[in-house]
């Protein structure tokens, strides 16, 4: 996931079993692969193409910063939850704006339900890299969020971002690392890493992962860990994510009850 204009977000036991990949050239199989993430960039012919490949989770880009909304979000959440699927939404947090104004814009559009996965996605801002989201103003956002629906958000990070180290094509860093004494932390983790065995930021180290999006931009012609894609019918191309349960424990973390 990226910024406007580019825009494209477990135990420790289940990280280690990563340990090796599998012989498809695929990360081994230690969750559940079954989520895919999106955004207005991605062309949706049909939703129900998507439930019937396999994909029971859909997580839309909703909001970036404090006045961007992502156009399609409405209809594709009508037409995502009429096929079955799962829904969530992420905000791409900027520092434009104070994180109570990003959550406010956040759930201005989304208006979440109780089975509504939501989450911040907290990394760097490659097209304008002094409009990254520092971490108090990602404290702020997810302090915000649960004072308003009772649940926190997921966090999407990088584990480099989330650790304080240079990251990305402009070498940027967090301006502090992310701790297990930051309100961040007690967030569940969405990692993104695309090495087949994912490190786990320091924050995290006691919980692990619960998604992993170990594939970016997945189409039919550029299949990632091997020849064979991981492309989802009924669009054009997503991101995949493992989810580190079966798909009850996924239905019970979407709401909120992992």
């Amino acid at each position: 996931m990226t910024a406007l204009p580019t825009v494209a977000a477990c135990s420790s036991q289940q990280t280690a079993s990563y340990s090796s990949s599998s012989s498809s050239g695929y990360p081994a199989r230690a969750g559940l692969d079954a989520v895919i993430d999106i955004s207005h960039n991605v062309r949706v012919s049909d939703f129900n193409l998507v439930r019937r490949s396999n994909i029971l989770g859909v997580i839309h880009k909703a909001t970036e910063g404090g006045d961007w909304f992502d156009p399609s979000y409405t209809s594709r959440r009508r037409q995502a939850e009429a096929a079955g699927l799962l829904w969530g939404s992420y905000h791409f947090g900027t520092r434009q704006y104070p994180g109570e104004q990003q959550a406010a814009a956040y759930l201005s559009l989304t208006q979440p339900g109780p089975n509504t996965l939501m989450a911040l996605d907290l990394e760097p801002n490659e097209g304008n890299p002094r409009n990254t989201m520092r971490l108090a103003q990602a404290e702020a956002f997810v302090m915000a969020i649960h004072r308003a629906t009772g649940r926190l958000p997921i966090v999407y990070t990088h584990p480099k971002w989330a650790n304080g180290v240079r990251y990305g094509r402009a070498g940027l860093m967090l301006d502090a690392p992310v701790t297990s004494s930051s309100v961040v932390s007690r967030c569940d983790l969405w990692l993104a890493d695309y090495r087949e065995e994912p490190e786990v930021p320091f924050a995290w180290a006691d919980r692990g992962w619960r998604l992993w999006q170990y594939a970016a931009d997945e189409r039919e012609s550029d299949a990632a860990y091997g020849t064979v894609s991981r492309a989802v019918k009924g669009l054009d191309f997503c991101d995949r994510n493992l989810f580190a349960g079966d798909a009850a424990g996924l239905t019970r973390f979407w709401a909120g009850r992992g």
